[in-house]
């Protein structure tokens, strides 16, 4: 975690610095922070908590390049208030008529286990349902793959409030993160479905209020095993909400 926050102050200098002298001649520059209260922390369908998280983040992008940085607070951990995990993104995003495509790395620091990373690759479609595929390469301790097929939705309830609904289903590839099945081996399955609604809420012009509510559920024998020596208290069916706060400028 030491050289993880070394790494990330480090790149987030030399970023912020190049977005504030590209600030001063463009308008492109856009920044978010956000503060998440969630009753679990459940990441894939893993349920990493056993009480409430608080998760913050706080990211910014420019011309398509993005950075941002994400931390979880467990507020049950070892019978105390502790953080667990730091993650930085740096990702690109482009679109060419109505595909869309993101590229990016993830570092996972984490707390109590080896630190990760990933390379991922994300293309959507502009149409009904917005469907998306993710595929992610963990080469560092998981030397698998996990892939991520997802819909989703959203109606006007009023001129400034919306309803969104979306539904996820993944797939591990022999990716040791993601668990073992019952022989104590990696696996190729199904993993996790999950399914969620939230409501975007403006407060504000630059902030809103977003409360959600999330079902996870396993997609195969192999996942169930992996899902339950995994999650904090051996759960694989998980519902679970909250609420995000999140500023934009």
């Amino acid at each position: 975690m030491k050289s993880l926050k070394i790494f990330v102050l480090s790149v987030v200098m030399f970023f912020g610095i190049g977005i504030a002298g590209a600030h001063a001649v463009s308008p492109e520059v856009n920044g978010t922070a956000s503060v998440g209260f969630f009753s679990n922390y459940v990441w894939r369908g893993q349920k990493l908590s056993n009480s409430y998280v608080i998760q913050p983040s706080i990211g910014i992008s420019y011309k398509g390049f993005g950075a941002s940085i994400w931390s979880n607070i467990d507020s049950d951990y070892d019978d105390k208030v502790e953080h667990t995990e730091t993650d930085f993104t740096v990702d690109y995003s482009f679109s060419l008529e109505k595909l869309s495509f993101d590229v990016g790395y993830i570092y996972y620091g984490l707390e109590g286990a080896e630190d990760t990373q990933e390379f991922y690759i994300s293309a959507g479609y502009d149409m009904l349902l917005n469907p998306t595929v993710t595929v992610y390469y963990d080469f560092d301790e998981g030397e698998g793959g996990f892939i991520v097929a997802s819909v989703s939705h959203s109606f006007d309830l009023t001129s400034d409030i919306s309803l969104n609904l979306g539904a996820s289903a993944s797939y591990n590839l022999r990716n040791k993160v993601m668990g073992y099945d019952s022989n104590g081996d990696e696996f190729s399955n199904f993993y996790n479905g999950e399914v969620s609604a939230s409501m975007g809420i403006p407060v504000t012009e630059a902030i809103t209020i977003e409360p959600v509510v999330s079902y996870s559920f396993p997609l195969s024998n192999d996942a169930e095993d992996a899902l339950q020596a995994i999650s904090d208290d051996g759960d694989d069916d998980i519902l679970y909400g909250g609420l995000t706060i999140t500023l934009s400028f």
